[in-house]
This record gives C-alpha cells, sequence and structure tokens, in this order.
C-alpha cells in the first residue's frame, strides 16, 4: 500500500465532517472574548483552517475580514460554498498555502487564529514562525492538546510519546513567554468539544468502505484514537490559548534588591497621596509567607519607567493573588509601560501556579487585561469601595473560585 493510498483515505474519512479536531462554537466564542477588543474591521487569518467552521463565525459575529489558509483544496471549497451559503463570501478568502510558511508580509493581521492545527508544526515553532505576522498588538489565539495531570498513565504516554509531545497548560504557558508572547488567557475545553469531533468521526469509521486501498488503515487509526480518549481521556485534554507579542517598546524584567531605592523613588512620584507608595516590601521575597512578584519597564535611559507588584492574600482563608501598587513615571504615563508591567507580573503569576488575582483600581483600565467585578465570584473586600473598582481575573479557568472577604497583608493597612 502506497503513502497515496493512506493519505486520500485518511482524507476521505474525514472529509464533510462539521471539525476536524476538538471543538465548538461555544469555545470559539469563549477564546474570542480572551481575545479582547479588536478593530472594527480585524484582518483575520486562519491556518489550517479545515472546512473552516471557526472562519465562519468570526466573519460573521467579529466582522472580520478571513483569510483561511489550508493545504487540502477540497476543505476550502467546502468553505467557500459554507460561505457563499451565508453570504459571507466577500469576507473570507481561502489560500491554498503550507502554514508553516503563509505567504503574507509582515504585520498583516490583527488576529491569527488556529484551532486543532498547530500540532503539524508544533507549538514552539509556531510561535515564532505567525509572530512577524502580527500587526502591532496583534493576538495569536490556538488550541493545543495537552496533560491534564502531572503523572499520565503509561497507555497515554506511550501513545502520544508516538504521535506529538504533550505539555501541560503551565508548560505551554512557559514556553510562550520564553519565546516573547503575553499570555492573555487560557481555557480548558469541555468534554462536548471531543464529542463533537469523536462522534461524527465514529459514524464515518463504522460506514467507511474498508476495501478501499488505505481505508482500513485509516479507520483503525480513528477507532484507536477514539478508543484511547474513552479510556485514558483523564490524561489529557484540549486547551485554547490566547497570546500576544509583549511590546518591544518596553522591555521588563523582575526586581531586583539594587531597584529597591528607584521603585521606591517611582511608586512616590506617580502616587504622591497614595498610601500605596508606602507597600513595597524592601527587598523582593522578604517574607515566604506572602510569595511576591514584581516587575519593571525599562525606560529608553535605563531607569525603571513604570513597576509592578503582586503579593499574597486570602478570599475566606484561600489563597489568591493581590496585584497593588501598579505605577508609573509621570512622563511615561500612557505610553504602554504600565500595560508592560502589569502584563509580565500576570505572567509571573499564571507560571507560578496563581488560579486568581484581584485588584482595586480604575474600571476602565483594568478590564483590558480581563479582570471584571469580583463580586460576580462572591467576592468582596473588607471595607467600602465602589462595586466596579473590585475586581478579580482567574488566571486558571479548571479551577474553583472561592468566595468571600478579601483579606490583604499587613503592609496594606486595611
Amino acid at each position: 500500500m502506497s503513502d497515496n493510498a493512506l493519505h486520500d483515505s485518511f482524507f476521505a474519512l474525514h472529509h464533510g465532517l462539521p471539525r476536524q479536531g476538538p471543538g465548538s462554537d461555544t469555545t470559539t466564542r469563549r477564546l474570542l472574548a480572551l481575545a479582547g477588543p479588536l478593530p472594527e474591521r480585524p484582518r483575520v487569518l486562519d491556518l489550517g483552517c479545515s472546512p473552516g467552521r471557526s472562519a465562519l463565525l468570526l466573519a460573521a459575529e467579529a466582522g472580520a475580514e478571513v483569510t483561511a489558509v489550508d493545504t487540502h483544496e477540497p476543505f476550502l471549497a467546502e468553505l467557500r460554498e459554507a460561505a457563499a451559503a451565508r453570504g459571507l463570501d466577500g469576507a473570507v478568502r481561502t489560500l491554498n498555502a503550507d502554514m508553516a510558511e503563509p505567504p503574507f508580509p509582515d504585520g498583516s493581521f490583527d488576529l491569527i487564529w488556529a484551532e486543532s492545527s498547530v500540532f503539524v508544526l508544533g507549538f514552539d515553532r509556531a510561535l515564532t514562525a505567525w509572530r512577524r505576522l502580527l500587526a502591532p498588538g496583534g493576538t495569536l489565539v490556538l488550541t493545543e492538546c495537552v496533560w491534564t495531570t502531572g503523572e499520565p498513565g503509561p497507555a497515554a504516554r506511550a501513545f502520544w510519546e508516538g504521535h506529538y509531545p504533550l505539555r501541560t497548560v503551565a508548560g505551554n504557558a512557559e514556553a510562550a513567554v520564553a519565546a516573547g508572547y503575553h499570555v492573555l488567557g487560557t481555557f480548558p475545553q469541555p468534554e462536548d468539544d471531543w464529542d463533537a469531533y469523536y462522534g461524527p468521526l465514529a459514524a464515518r469509521a463504522d460506514a467507511a468502505d474498508t476495501t478501499v486501498p488505505g481505508m482500513a488503515e485509516a479507520v483503525a487509526g480513528a477507532r484507536a484514537e477514539i478508543a484511547l480518549r474513552r479510556e485514558h481521556g483523564a490524561d489529557y485534554g484540549y486547551a485554547g490559548f490566547v497570546l500576544r507579542p509583549a511590546d518591544p517598546r518596553w522591555p521588563t524584567r523582575p526586581e531586583t534588591s539594587g531597584d529597591v531605592e528607584a521603585v521606591h523613588a517611582l511608586v512616590a512620584a506617580a502616587q504622591p497621596t497614595h498610601a500605596q507608595a508606602q507597600q513595597v516590601p524592601p527587598r523582593p521575597g522578604d517574607d515566604p509567607r506572602e510569595p511576591r512578584r514584581c516587575f519593571g519597564a525599562a525606560a529608553p535611559d535605563g531607569t525603571v519607567a513604570a513597576h509592578a507588584l503582586i503579593t499574597r492574600c486570602l478570599v475566606d482563608g484561600a489563597p489568591a493573588a493581590a496585584l497593588a501598587p501598579v505605577s508609573v513615571a509621570p512622563a511615561y504615563q500612557r505610553t504602554g509601560a504600565g500595560q508592560a508591567v502589569v502584563r509580565a507580573v500576570l505572567d509571573a503569576a499564571r507560571l507560578r501556579g496563581e488560579e486568581l488575582v484581584l485588584v482595586l483600581g480604575h474600571p476602565e483600565y483594568y478590564p483590558r487585561f480581563g479582570f471584571v467585578r469580583a463580586s460576580a465570584y462572591g467576592i468582596k473586600p473588607g471595607f467600602e469601595v465602589p462595586d466596579e473598582a473590585m475586581m478579580a481575573l482567574v488566571l486558571d479557568g479548571s479551577a474553583d473560585v472561592p468566595r468571600g472577604t478579601i483579606a490583604y497583608p499587613a503592609p496594606f493597612g486595611v
């Protein structure tokens, strides 16, 4: 049997299925929400679009101009037909091209989308290859298969080691940060997303003509994959990642003991009448009971232009993190320096395993980072503040969010 016969049978088995990987319209909408505000007519690149279910939704609901790329022409033809039927043919353009080397100039897209397709390149390679295509402020959204336990069983491990190396969500987030991205959000996809893929695939496998060259092997592969998921699905799953390249104008780094005086001066200058000017402890990590992360953004002359601190707080006794203070030198306010340090310190909190971050701040500023009213989760401070000013950001969508009253560390004085 030739490789071409197996290749053709694989695509014949999958042709006409609603999805070519775990997913749903609900998940697409959730990832789109995590991406945050988009331009009025965003330019979207859907890589490995398959039949284009996501491309159609992005065109219809985000008002996007979508360029959908795949190497399998029948998928693209199916997408063109569906777009025309929905009156979206003017908003969706298809291109038969290699997703590893998309033939577009740098900065061509506001949003790059890749659901269930990044495995073709590998997570790390995709981060490097696709970054140049994003316009300033652009966002990369992709879904990837991940370990959902630190100790997967031997059957699942043997299968995936033979097909595609997996990491945990935290492992991929760490790789993204190391590659120069901020993690805007992650999303563990529900089991229904697997059912939406494997249900139609199983029915197709049962009806397949296995006398066609290569079809028996394609069907056997599909059934083995479905059986593995049924028997060992607790070990792995799919997750969405929403990433944005760090702003090159504002390189960030962790605070060191040598920054203490400069940081105190910065906080005092940025918030001269605010009690938070005294809330920066003398040195990072002085009190192990109050783990903290401090990041600064460097100005062109090397001075600290902005600073953000995350430290331990509690919600009804459960650990959470408090973002405060965030300070920007007056000369660098409204330049992106503040956003850079907030993104950096949130990445640090995510990578160390924090699940919840709280902030008391301007309700028109912090929602851009994903913060919402804390009261929506049943969380409140122990003092009177406007409801819209007390905000929460859930970093781990798989965790239960604690409810109750916030207890701040002693330096906060509340």
